[in-house]
């Protein structure tokens, strides 16, 4: 049977998220998911969430969040966005910002999002090399763009710029958006919020997936100037105005009020990644210096490929990326002291 429509349907390449297996007994640690559970507030709130309130729309404003955020990061709410996890706040930040002829940069090694984002939304692209060693060198951004896409730490690298190479960045870039992705910021990178009073280019995002345990309940975020969010206002509200669900808004805003716990939480991220890494290292793995929640790896006599499938039958998940460049290292997200310490058993076992 013809069916001429297949001709008009889209053809894209898809993100591939982590896999997300469902048996018991495992140790998951393919998802940069964090260990240990949100703060207790966000806790209380499942537990005493009234659910008769399901009944109406949520605040499509998000006034109690943005408000908390604001004073956190010491911004206006008028600088404040929200969205349904930071996947949701760069894909309307692609929309709003990117709309010129000429190509956004980002690094040719990092969060495999942007380029499905650039290809759903038609915009063009070039991809930055990093170096040998998987670093950002910023003047390679020196040269005509439709805007720049920076993680910072990186994904899967782990790697971050320090703030005075972001400002030169910001300072070379002045005639477009410049976006930091700063999913990972809390476990050891000095955020750019601080540039934010001298860059109105400047838009920062973030999440509550990593740092704050809320990967389940997608809570997303941006700050920038007044201007750029109240353009990404205008595009979302042009798409769905209602972007986060009521129990979202109440969990994130007990998440952000309890910054002790977020600390603690944090602090043993970073402690454990430490002791990892020192451990890896004595198996022979070449660790990529690392300031987010995993470890980028590879082993100079074991392929990457084979280790992954081996910790797999062992029920233990970790990434491995088949592209280029880095189809011989393995990401591995941090878990508790207990969980590494399982890894850590089994791959000498491997070896």
């Amino acid at each position: 049977m013809d069916k001429p429509f297949l001709d008009k349907l889209r053809k894209i390449d898809p993100y591939v998220p982590g896999e997300q297996p469902q048996a018991k007994d495992i140790i998951k640690l393919n998802a940069n998911e964090n260990p240990y559970p949100p703060a207790p507030g966000v806790q209380e709130v499942l537990r005493t969430f009234d659910a008769s309130s399901l009944a109406l729309y949520p605040d499509a404003n998000g006034k109690r969040l943005k408000t908390v955020l604001a004073e956190r990061f010491g911004v206006k709410t008028a600088q404040v966005f929200l969205g349904n996890g930071s996947d949701d706040v760069l894909a309307l930040a692609f929309q709003s910002f990117f709309c010129s002829d000429k190509p956004i940069l980002y690094p040719d090694i990092t969060y495999s999002f942007y380029p499905v984002w650039c290809d759903l939304f038609r915009i063009p692209y070039e991809t930055v090399p990093l170096s040998e060693d998987f670093c950002v060198n910023i003047r390679n951004y020196d040269k005509p763009n439709g805007g720049v896409v920076l993680p910072n730490p990186n994904a899967p690298t782990g790697r971050a710029l320090p703030l005075d190479a972001i400002e030169d960045l910001l300072q070379r870039n002045t005639d477009c958006i410049v976006i930091i992705d700063e999913a990972y910021v809390d476990f050891g990178t000095n955020s750019a919020v601080s540039l934010l009073k001298r860059y109105e280019n400047l838009l920062i995002v973030q999440t509550m997936s990593k740092s704050r345990s809320l990967a389940g309940l997608r809570i997303g975020y941006a700050l920038g100037s007044e201007t750029l969010i109240a353009t990404l206002e205008a595009v979302k509200n042009s798409y769905n105005s209602y972007t986060m669900d009521a129990i979202a808004l109440a969990a994130g805003e007990a998440a952000v009020r309890d910054e002790m716990y977020f600390q603690q939480i944090c602090h043993k991220v970073i402690a454990t990644r430490e002791r990892a890494a020192e451990a890896l290292r004595e198996l022979g793995f070449t660790v990529s210096p690392s300031l987010s929640n995993f470890l980028f790896v590879t082993h100079p006599k074991k392929e990457a490929s084979v280790i992954f499938e081996y910790l797999r039958q062992k029920n233990i998940f970790i990434r491995y990326f088949k592209l280029p460049r880095i189809d011989n290292y393995l990401r591995i997200t941090v878990g508790t002291d207990e969980q590494m310490d399982k890894l850590i058993a089994a791959l000498k076992e491997f070896l």
